[in-house]
């Protein structure tokens, strides 16, 4: 085998390797994590979550962060996007709809055909910043993660 083949089957190795380690970006947006992109998101989310395997998913999906403001990223509003005619499928989604909701003013509920429950979490101007699917998550941890991520009215 020659030196050039040699380094070809090693580089080949090594990406392998790198991409067994953390998850594609299609896969995690299939995981739900479109929008936890720092890990320092993960940590939170695991205080809440005790599932480990949802945690190290997480946690291959993110992004390192510092332990600067960035880290604590606070919106100031939120649109609940789902389809009406999959909620039936979704009875978290409906329970947080139902009876958590109006705790938060600055979140809306959006209806759009054929859409997986998800959070669009919007900056000061009303413009789109991040997309986190829900469709898997419980009811009170959609309600700790807009407690934790959006502004109460007050400071808006």
């Amino acid at each position: 085998m020659s030196s050039l083949n040699l380094v070809a089957a090693l580089m080949s190795l090594f990406l392998f390797i790198c991409m067994c380690e953390s998850q594609s970006t299609i896969e995690c947006e299939n995981l739900g994590f479109t929008g936890l992109a720092l890990c320092s998101d993960c940590h939170t989310f695991a205080e809440y979550i005790k599932d480990q395997e949802l945690v190290s998913d997480c946690l291959k999906c993110c992004a390192e962060d510092s332990d600067d403001a960035t880290s604590k990223v606070i919106y100031s509003g939120a649109i609940l996007e789902v389809c009406m005619r999959k909620l039936v499928f979704y009875p978290e989604v409906v329970g947080f709809i139902e009876e958590e909701k109006d705790k938060f003013p600055s979140v809306r509920v959006q209806y759009a055909y054929n859409s997986p429950p998800k959070l669009i979490m919007l900056d000061d101007d009303g413009q789109l910043k991040e997309t986190i699917r829900v469709d898997n998550w419980k009811r009170e941890h959609i309600l700790q993660f807009l407690k934790e991520k959006v502004k109460p009215l007050s400071e808006i």
